[in-house]
């Protein structure tokens, strides 16, 4: 499937195929979902999500790999180490490292704003240092950097219908809402780590504080309290998922299946929290397997319906995902790889 994709998206040097390659790879073995997903994209579309993929990746796995004993000083090197190359390589000073290779390619190819890969940069930055955050509006500045970017970097691959700076907010909020689903998913893992992303003043309205959080992770007891900031954020995050629908109706009618999957299985992963009761300093909670295999059947579905109407030059019909995950059915036969 990757010679499929390549030859498809016009990649014939050799280095540079082994470069995207080596995106695919992150994408396969890290984001499980995204990568679900991103397989309904056109097969010519795939290569540029691997690198902008691989390249957020990189930069997160320098600033969280647990199993790192790099001091924080060592990965604020690594990343300024990381953005000197992204700088060489989107100037064509030959780029060495594949992922920066594969990204500074797509980034050409897209006319993607080299200023979204710097903020993003900025915001890993301060993973190093800042632990907490007071408010939304605080948090908001800085997933500006660390999440509404990947959705903007995201538009110019998947074309939109209407002027990009149409549907540019819709796709910021999206990278947003993903993120703050992360967020609550991985509240415990981020406890681990020294971070909160939940705001102070959340925390504050239901009478409980940063310490509180960390003695239920360590202990294993939970509090009510606790409960209902996490339902509050989980109702927040929805929000912001309605805030972002809009835009996928906005998109080239051959990537909705793919963005309506990814939102449909993000948000789905609130159910699941829901379903746990909230437990999410104790356990991660998933979508189950079956109903993701559901949500990628139908998007499949759609993908090659679009694909077939595109070919024809129609305009595909939209049917838009609300924010909650379908209900699952019954015998949903396996999706074969050569499919996609």
């Amino acid at each position: 499937m990757t010679v499929r994709e390549l030859d498809a998206a016009g990649i014939h040097d050799p280095a540079l195929r082994a470069a995207y390659a080596h995106c695919r790879g992150l994408n396969a073995r890290h984001g499980k979902t995204y990568f679900l997903a991103t397989r309904l994209l056109p097969v010519d579309r795939r290569p540029a999500v691997h690198a902008l993929y691989g390249f957020a990746r990189w930069a997160d796995d320098i600033v969280d790999d647990l199993d790192s004993s790099a001091t924080p000083a060592e990965r604020g090197r690594a990343l300024l180490a990381l953005e000197a190359q992204l700088e060489a390589g989107l100037r064509r000073e030959g780029a060495t490292e594949p992922v920066i290779r594969a990204l500074a390619d797509t980034a050409r190819r897209y006319g993607i704003d080299r200023v979204h890969f710097t903020d993003f940069l900025a915001s890993m930055r301060s993973d190093l240092t800042v632990g907490g955050y007071a408010s939304y509006e605080e948090l908001g500045r800085y997933m500006h950097g660390s999440a509404a970017v990947i959705g903007l970097q995201m538009l110019p691959v998947l074309g939109t219908v209407t002027p990009r700076e149409e549907a540019a907010p819709h796709a910021a909020a999206l990278g947003v809402a993903f993120q703050l689903t992360n967020f609550l998913r991985d509240v415990g893992e981020d406890l681990d780590r020294g971070r909160l992303y939940l705001p102070a003043e959340l925390l504050t309205a239901h009478g409980v504080d940063r310490e509180r959080f960390e003695w239920s992770r360590r202990t294993g007891a939970r509090d009510a309290r606790i409960t209902e900031v996490l339902r509050a954020a989980a109702a927040h995050n929805r929000a912001v998922y309605r805030d972002a629908l809009p835009g996928i109706a906005m998109l080239a009618p051959v990537s909705r299946p793919c963005i309506r999957t990814a939102f449909v299985l993000y948000s789905g992963i609130l159910d699941s929290i829901e379903a746990d009761g909230y437990a999410v300093l104790h356990r991660r909670s998933v979508v189950p397997r079956r109903r993701r295999a559901v949500v990628a059947l139908d998007g499949l579905v759609r993908a090659v319906a679009a694909r077939a109407v595109s070919r024809r030059g129609e305009e595909a019909p939209v049917a838009e995902p609300s924010c909650a995950s379908p209900s699952p059915r019954p015998h949903v036969a396996p999706v074969r790889e050569e499919a996609l």
